[in-house]
């Protein structure tokens, strides 16, 4: 039975939907193949070098052209490598390192980080800002918090705030923050390599109850972006409803513009027109990537300017 058939099967609302988008075989393949095994190299514990050179007595490295500290590691359970327990590397997926190096956040600098749970993001953040700044950590889930907070500390972060407020409250801190970034709650189509469960329970529903809550999301965060701050917005999904929808909702109802990201990596073209509806020529500058083209979770990013800064 082809991966399209078995998506057929599993779901075929989704089957119809998506095969939209792409309706390669290879698409379909790459969908539910399952992800090799990725991880970030936590350089707030130890130098890059030197936990390298450990791993590679053990294991196969093989460097993420995209981030310097991410690699594909050929292990099968993260729990058998003590470099794991003692936080000097995090498991990451591969395309998921994308957001916070296209974030670029400096020491010194005041980050929020809106829907920052399990953790992985504010930890790569943190480790760019040397420890030295501040980064609101925000997850509204307290179990989720929890496992942040767990997180953090593991990796060594000392310089997160965590919150538990509704990411939308954060309007109020209007021209307040650095860079934001907006790791938004979505239909999660790109975890269906490490779960079929999202298979299974994808309902158009859903994208459009997740588009609603982006919405209101992306306006807030940007309403704390500093002018002349960079607001980055990401999802691991596929549907133009979370992706270009929404970037092109804040297009339309703020003065933010979008900036080219410049990265070794492959992606697919941005939805520029879906559902009858046309969408802004500034998207063509996001990365829309999906799970053949570097055989990663899908995953769509926006990199937000806010214009005007007085050091211009």
């Amino acid at each position: 039975m082809s991966a399209r058939d078995v998506i057929r099967e599993a779901n075929s609302a989704f089957y119809e939907r998506y095969s939209k988008l792409d309706d390669s075989d290879e698409f379909w393949e790459f969908m539910v193949k399952p992800l090799r095994q990725s991880i970030r190299v936590n350089t707030l514990k130890a130098p890059l070098e030197v936990v390298v050179e450990r791993l590679r007595e053990e294991f196969e490295l093989e460097p993420i052209p995209w981030v310097r500290e991410g690699f594909f590691i050929n292990v099968d359970n993260l729990a058998k490598v003590p470099e794991h327990g003692l936080g000097l590397i995090f498991g990451q997926e591969a395309s998921s390192m994308i957001p916070p190096v296209v974030l670029e956040p400096r020491p010194g600098e005041l980050v929020l980080d809106m829907a920052a749970a399990p953790g992985s993001k504010t930890g790569q953040i943190a480790q760019y800002m040397e420890n030295d700044g501040c980064i609101i950590a925000n997850d509204p889930n307290r179990d989720r918090a929890n496992v942040l907070i767990a997180n953090l500390n593991r990796m060594g972060v000392l310089i997160a705030r965590v919150t538990t407020r509704d990411g939308t409250k954060f309007a109020r801190f209007e021209n307040t923050f650095d860079r934001v970034l907006l790791d938004a709650p979505c239909s999660s189509v790109g975890m269906i390599r490490k779960s079929w469960r999202f298979l299974r329970e994808w309902r158009e529903k859903a994208v459009v109850k997740y588009m609603n809550i982006q919405k209101r999301l992306i306006l807030a965060g940007y309403k704390a972006l500093k002018p002349g701050g960079v607001m980055v917005y990401s999802t691991c999904t596929i549907d133009p409803l979370e992706n270009e929808e929404v970037v092109d909702y804040l297009l339309r109802k703020t003065d933010a513009r979008l900036e080219r990201i410049e990265l070794p990596v492959k992606t697919s073209e941005p939805v520029l027109e879906w559902e009858g509806k046309t969408y802004s020529d500034e998207l063509k500058k996001a990365l829309r990537i999906h799970p053949n083209d570097n055989d990663t979770e899908a995953f769509f990013i926006a990199k937000i300017v806010k214009p005007g800064d007085e050091n211009e």
